[in-house]
């Protein structure tokens, strides 16, 4: 097994990369310069850097073929893992007090989640008594025992974590959540008052009787469990109340702007406010997660929007995952809700000690505590964008003319480049026609806003608006509608297929004749993910990839399913293909004796096809870099198959999100980004689109960031081949390279000489 990096002894796989360009103001500046500041050597770290361990690998025989079970992580124990590393943010002591918080709350998020689509998943095919092995080769049940037992871990250490370090640790810093007992008399009074005049008006409690059947509980709502005597019978009742959380999670105390409480402990102390006449014997917190898989066929659906909207009333309905409940629940209040609820199982039902819905939690973030948190990021204007007044350039579409131009979102504005594109485009009179697919993307959408406009002023305008995207389908559905409303042309998904690419085609009146400019990306048209999501996107007016796009949207809203494309790679036509050509094309590299190297970076690899080409390709010599933020199927470091295959994990303020595939190809190499993972779901059952960059200064942007990505000691764990990561820490006087800092610091940086250079 190759050997692991230690904080002492942290590996520098970026050495292996090509040189890159020398830099110029239109490329990525200071390249000639130091790319990396030194820092103060970091304190040594106050805990174990190896977190828990949820996958199980065990030993390869010898002589094992490609498709053994032992080659393989799984996948569902993996992403745990990731949550691990996630949640490892709130850990470390290097990471400002509030963004800790704000980890625990995303954590805890994620983890509601893998309930509703992954354990949910399980227990489907479990019900459906389907025996199909994973890769690792386990059943159903044996996956949904080793998840549960997981995710059970998890939830404990989060609620630990909070309620002993994080929430003291606030409360010195002036950040307190209190509990309503501790509270003065008058302090109580006002919140008393407050909760008579915001509060109580809408709180609906529900009996539980004869008359009353049990309430139906919404999926992740916060509820009240309500035990009653009346006073002069002596029976006992139950009530359910719904916490209103959407309204404010925690109440400031006597108008303070740093102690609160929790609603749902303020609520609970004032309930005889709802029961008048009864007694109030217990107040008990609880929560409720659903399936969110809903399966139906979609060749059999006549209206797939129809079928879509039905499924989502169906996931309000769909049977319950998991159960919380606070630790003083008696046992008879948990048994009447196991018994409503439907569940089973004892693991259905999850005791946390202490606040439920840690998601929660990011209603803290909002306190006005700069010093409590990361230094703001304000993404700067391209400098090719910047330049337009100067360069005579009266638009984007000149800007892009002179070259193709990319674009690396948060460091550089989503705003200012994608959807200034879109804007230009819809109030542009030479501007035909505008397409564009639409995965996901903010509720108040600037972007659907430009194509409504576009659409009123006569442009063609249509738009690929996916239906199936997870958690967004009834915002799909609404901005769809009103496309529709305003003339463009709808199109909602192709049956059996999801369509995940991102790209915009515009068509354009000039004087030579009709032109194309594209957007490729691979992040969505979404202006608030694209603040805090790591995306490229490309812009170009290359004629090849223009006729590819047309084409592409043929295939999208009409009947076109043998389309030809002369540059672009198109799932699930052709994508799978090019990748294992490429990597086929680097065996053969090293087979000659020629330098042969891979690197790639993507949110998750699962697909096992992919995966073996990869393994054969690290047989073969060629050396494999795989930075994957998520989880893994493939195992690293394996003796006799993957010696030559490191994979790295990046996590940190932004969330990695970016897809570039690096191919040496004997030193005339190629890069490729686009919408597409290597797993099996991107490359087989949705509609993706990579395209090769064949700029210069965009392809030498993108191995620098390669580079930065295997370089980084601050942010980056390595995973070893019995599935453990460990987090690279820097040695003594070694400079810290943390990856998000070096790009912030690098788009400063060309905006402030930007500025001098420009200055008279």
């Amino acid at each position: 097994m190759a050997d692991e990096p230690t904080a002492e002894t942290t590996p520098t796989p970026g050495d292996g990369l090509p040189d890159l360009p020398a830099a110029t103001p239109e490329a990525d500046a200071d390249d000639a310069a130091p790319a990396l500041e030194t820092a103060a050597v970091p304190p040594e770290p106050t805990l174990d850097q190896e977190l828990a361990l949820a996958v199980e690998p065990v030993e390869v025989p010898d002589g094992a073929p490609l498709d053994h079970p032992a080659l393989y992580f799984n996948r569902e124990l993996s992403w745990i893992d990731f949550n691990w590393r996630v949640f490892f943010q709130a850990l470390d002591e290097r990471v400002p007090l509030l963004e800790r918080v704000r980890f625990v709350a995303i954590t805890a998020n994620n983890l509601d989640e893998f309930y509703r689509k992954r354990i949910g998943g399980l227990k489907r095919q479990l019900g459906a008594g389907v025996r199909a092995l994973s890769p690792d080769g386990r059943t159903p049940r044996e996956q949904l025992e080793l998840t549960t037992a997981a995710v059970l871990d998890m939830q404990a250490e989060l609620s630990r974590v909070w309620e002993d370090e994080l929430r003291p640790e606030l409360a010195a810093a002036g950040v307190v959540v209190r509990e309503y007992d501790s509270l003065e008399d008058d302090e109580q009074a006002e919140l008393d008052r407050v909760f008579r005049g915001t509060i109580f008006p809408i709180l609906t409690p529900l009996a539980v009787d004869s008359g009353h059947p049990f309430p139906f509980i919404s999926n992740l709502s916060l509820s009240l469990a309500v035990t009653l005597r009346h006073p002069t019978r002596g029976t006992e009742h139950f009530a359910r109340l719904k916490v209103p959380t959407g309204r404010a999670r925690f109440m400031p105390v006597d108008g303070s702007e740093g102690e609160f409480v929790a609603i749902e402990d303020l609520i609970a102390n004032n309930a005889e406010e709802l029961f008048r006449g009864m007694d109030v014997e217990g107040v008990y917190a609880f929560r409720v997660t659903r399936n969110a898989s809903v399966d139906r066929s979609e060749e059999e659906a006549d209206d797939l929007l129809s079928m879509i909207s039905e499924e989502l009333r169906e996931r309000k309905f769909s049977e319950v995952v998991r159960l919380e409940v606070e630790a003083e629940m008696p046992d008879r209040v948990r048994e009447l809700l196991r018994r409503e609820l439907n569940l089973t199982e004892p693991e259905d039902v999850v005791e946390v000690d202490g606040l439920l819905d840690l998601a929660g939690l990011e209603a803290l973030y909002k306190v006005d505590r700069s010093d409590l948190k990361d230094l703001p990021w304000e993404p700067v204007v391209p400098i090719r964008l910047r330049h337009m007044v100067m360069e005579d350039d009266d638009d984007m579409f000149s800007v892009i003319r002179k070259g193709d131009l990319l674009v690396h979102h948060p460091y550089e504005s989503f705003a200012a480049s994608t959807q200034r594109f879109i804007e230009e485009a819809a109030e542009d009179p030479r501007v035909l026609a505008i397409k564009l697919t639409l995965y996901r993307t903010s509720q108040d959408s600037p972007i659907v806003r430009s194509l409504i406009r576009a659409a009123e002023a006569g442009k063609q305008v249509a738009a690929l608006v996916e239906l199936k995207a997870r958690f967004d389908e009834e915002n799909n559905i609404e901005w769809a509608q009103r496309l529709e409303r305003t003339g463009a042309h709808v199109a909602y998904g192709l049956v059996g297929l999801k369509t995940h690419a991102k790209t915009t085609l515009i068509v354009r009146e000039e004087p030579g004749g009709l032109r194309t400019y594209c957007h490729l990306g691979t992040g969505n048209y979404n202006p608030t993910t694209a603040r805090f999501y790591t995306d490229f996107g490309l812009f170009t007016c290359r004629e090849d990839i223009g006729e590819d796009l047309v084409g592409l949207f043929h295939f999208l809203t009409g009947y076109a399913p043998e389309q030809e494309y002369q540059t672009l790679a198109v799932a699930p036509r052709d994508l799978r293909s090019r990748f294992v050509s490429l990597i086929r094309r680097e065996v053969a590299h090293a087979k000659a004796g020629r330098k042969a190297r891979i690197i790639a970076k993507m949110n998750a690899l699962d697909d096992v096809g992919i995966i073996q080409e990869l393994y054969c390709a690290s047989r073969a010599g060629v050396q494999i870099d795989l930075i994957v933020r998520g989880h893994t199927r493939m195992r690293p470091g394996v003796e006799g198959y993957s010696e030559n295959v490191r994979i790295v994990s990046i996590v940190g303020r932004f969330l990695e999100h970016s897809r570039i595939y690096y191919f040496h190809n004997g030193g005339d190499d190629e890069t490729y980004i686009g919408s597409a993972d290597w797993m099996r779901r991107n490359l087989d059952d949705r509609v993706e689109v990579v395209a090769p960059v064949e700029d210069e200064t965009a392809r030498a942007r993108l191995k620098r960031t390669l580079k930065f990505c295997l370089e980084d000691n601050r942010q980056a764990w390595d995973l070893g081949a019995d599935g453990r990561y460990s987090l690279r820490w820097p040695g003594e006087n070694e400079k810290v390279r943390a990856f998000h800092d070096t790009l912030m610091r690098r788009a400063r940086r060309r905006t402030e000489e930007d500025d001098a250079a420009w200055s008279f």
